[in-house]
Formats: structure tokens, sequence, C-alpha cells
């Protein structure tokens, strides 16, 4: 029990591999916050989406408590009920796209754990053209897309020469395909796989902000006419109407502008970033298929699936472990090798390198006369942290019953003179 109270962090690292595994969203190395087990995924900054959810809803309960009542009233008929039925089954709808937009894998690239070697790629290690960066592989890449060159660039956080359209996300920190932009207002990156839901949002959201808009319009005209009064009087009766004209009016102008305006990118095939970055209006877009292809490309092609399993259940490498005397010689533990961004289990360990652990470990239990000194000297403080160290490893390992037979031997040898 005193040995190992006293092992080293090393050991105990080692030790940790039958631990429970932890599931990839738990060792993730992005920036996303994770909900449900992993099931939802959304950007750093998902407390701006309580903003948005209460900016679409606060005008529509107003609207349903006391607008469409008055239209009730005013015409005699049931048609209020059904005004407010219609804009909060709406409502409702939108949430549930901005659910969709927010709270789905965006299209992350699941990072390397290392560098690509140049032989991976494609390139001779001593590639001869353009920069390089710290890893040696070229900071660029052409690529041919429709028959138009392409520049790709590396990623240094991600270690992966990014897709053609991906770009890394400085707030989630992750290579999204088909990069758009980060909202703030759905707290997520607009990529991919979650384009087309973040465009019925906008749309949606607009057609939302034109219906209340009409219908306060024509509550106010009815009072006008019931009454026989002006418009200024109309808002004294019903100032709740005012304020969602007033609300609704600016609010158009900031979704209605942002459909107009992504409308326009889906008919050239464009994203934001590329729209800013590139402009294709001054050159040839590789991706421009035509109007029509170009909507059906985006808006009703099938979502490809995600490339990562948030859920799935990995296992940490072990750190390497060294003697606490750092005398060269390296215990390497069993490989369990996993991919933490993928959640894919990699190669088992070979049989032989199990055989060589026990090799190590042997010629590591010969270091522990520490030289020319007798086994039964313990005075020098590293033999008693090596001999504590195997100890250690030994019983991890299954291997107490060679230790003990090594004991036996040592005493032996200690009694003989």
């Amino acid at each position: 029990m005193q040995g190992k109270a006293q092992l080293s962090d090393s050991n105990r690292r080692i030790m940790e591999v039958d631990a429970p595994p932890r599931r990839v969203y738990q060792a993730w190395k992005g920036s996303n916050l994770f909900f449900l087990g992993g099931r939802l995924i959304f950007g750093p900054d998902v407390r701006s989406l309580v903003l948005t959810v209460c900016l679409i809803v606060t005008p529509v309960i107003f609207f349903a408590a006391a607008v469409c009542p008055q239209l009730g009233h005013e015409f005699q008929s049931q048609i209020g009920g059904w005004v407010a039925s219609v804009a909060v089954i709406f409502t409702a709808c939108i949430l549930l796209v901005l659910l969709l937009t927010s709270g789905r894998d965006p299209g992350i690239v699941p990072r390397n754990a290392h560098p690509p070697e140049p032989e991976d790629i494609g390139e001779s290690p001593d590639w001869p053209g353009g920069q390089h960066g710290s890893t040696g592989l070229p900071l660029t890449r052409d690529v041919l897309v429709n028959g138009v060159s392409v520049k790709v660039k590396y990623c240094h956080t991600c270690m992966l020469y990014r897709p053609p359209r991906c770009s890394h996300c400085s707030i989630c920190n992750n290579c999204v395909e088909r990069f758009d932009h980060h909202c703030p207002w759905v707290g997520q990156c607009i990529g991919k796989r979650n384009y087309r839901f973040f465009f019925m949002f906008v749309s949606s959201t607009t057609l939302l902000c034109i219906y209340v808009f009409a219908f306060c319009w024509v509550n106010l005209k009815r009072i006008m006419d019931m009454h026989e009064c002006k418009i200024g009087r109309a808002l004294l009766k019903s100032p709740i109407s005012g304020f969602l004209i007033l609300y609704t009016f600016i609010a158009v102008w900031f979704v209605g502008g942002l459909t107009s305006f992504h409308l326009y990118l889906i008919s050239t095939n464009q994203t934001t970033y590329e729209n800013f970055r590139y402009r294709y209006d001054r050159k040839t877009n590789p991706y421009n298929l035509g109007a029509t292809q170009n909507f059906i490309d985006i808006l009703f092609s099938r979502i490809p699936s995600s490339k990562n399993n948030f859920r799935a259940k990995v296992k940490e490498d072990s750190a390497t472990f060294t003697t606490s005397l750092s005398m060269g010689r390296v215990l390497s533990p069993p490989k369990m090798s996993v991919d933490l961004e993928m959640g894919t289990k990699r190669q088992a360990v070979a049989a032989e390198d199990l055989e060589d652990l026990h090799s190590q470990i042997g010629s590591a239990m010969g270091l522990e006369r520490c030289g020319t000194e007798p086994p039964h000297f313990v005075g020098r403080k590293g033999c008693s942290e090596i001999s504590s160290d195997i100890e250690a490893f030994a019983e991890e390992f299954g291997m107490e019953r060679g230790l003990s037979e090594r004991k036996k031997i040592e005493r032996r040898t200690n009694d003989g003179p």
C-alpha cells in the first residue's frame, strides 16, 4: 500500500488507462459547448441565443394577446383566433429551424492528431515551391475545382489542408466545410450542414414580421373606420398595434435585408466569406453552376452526414513513462491508440509490442542494482524510486509472479556470501 502511495505522476497517468473511457465531446479540443450528452453542439456564444428567442417570442405574445382579440371583436367573428393561431404555429416553426441551425454540427472537419507527412499529400520532403510553415509543409496547395485552380491553405491548429471553401472559425476554433460566417444571433458557425436551415430561419422570420405588421395595420384601419377617427386616436385605442408596427418595420429591414443578400449569394453559389474576401464578381467563380442549379444544390440536395461522432467512447493515449532518474530507458505502456475527434479506434497493440514491453521491464529491473551496489543497499534515493516504479508497473500488467521469483533469487544471492 505504501508503494502505491509513492507512485510518480507518470505512473499514475499510465494506470488511468483502465479508467472508464470518456466520450469524444468530453475531450473536444474546439470551443464548442455540448448539451444532452453530446447530442447538441453549440458555439461558445450560445447565450446570445436566449436574446434571439426573446426578440422573436415577445412581440408574438403581445400580438396574440392584445391585437388578435381586438380583431375578433371588431369583425365580430373568429378571425382573431385564426390569426393568432397562425402566428403561434409559425413562431414554433421558426424556433424549430433556429434549433436546427444552432444545435447541430455545421460541417466541422475533424482535426488530425499529427501533421501529415509530405509523402501522404503527394509531395516530396524537399518541396521546392512556395513558403513553408514550421512543420516543413507548404502553406498552400493548388487543387482543381471544375477546371479552375484553387488554392487551399494548411491549418496549423487542425494540422490539415483545408478542403476547398473550408475556413477556420476563430470563435469556435474549428475548420468548417463551406464556411459562410459565424452568426452571433444563433451562436453557431454557418456551414455546409446548417446553411439551408439558417436561410429558412431568416426568411421565415422576415415573413413573420410582415404578417404581424400587416394585421396590426388592419386593426388600426378597422378602429379608424368604426370610430371615424384619425390614426392618432386609433393608436391611443390600440397602442400595442402601434408598437408592433414600429418594431416589425425596423426588424424587417434587418432580417429582410439579410434574406435578400443570401438570395443573391445562393443564386451565384457564393458564401458570405467568399463574397467579402474574393469578390467573384470580378473573376471566375468555379462553383457557379447557374442560378437554377445553384438553388437546387444548396437548398434541396442531401445534407451530408457529420464527420464527427461526438458520443463515441474513447481513451486518451497514455504519456510515455520515464523513470525518475531519467536513465535513458523508456518504458512504453501498451498503445491505446484512438482518434479523439473522430471517435474511431485505430490499430490495437501488437503481440510483439507487448513482448517488447516485458523485455524493457526486465532490463529496467537490472538497473535496480544501481551499478556496483549490492541489491540490499537501498540508502540511495534513486534506487528506491526505481524499485517502487517497477513494482507499480509489474502490478499493472500482471507480472507479480515474475517479480516474486526475482526477489527470491536476490535473497539467495544476499544470503549466500
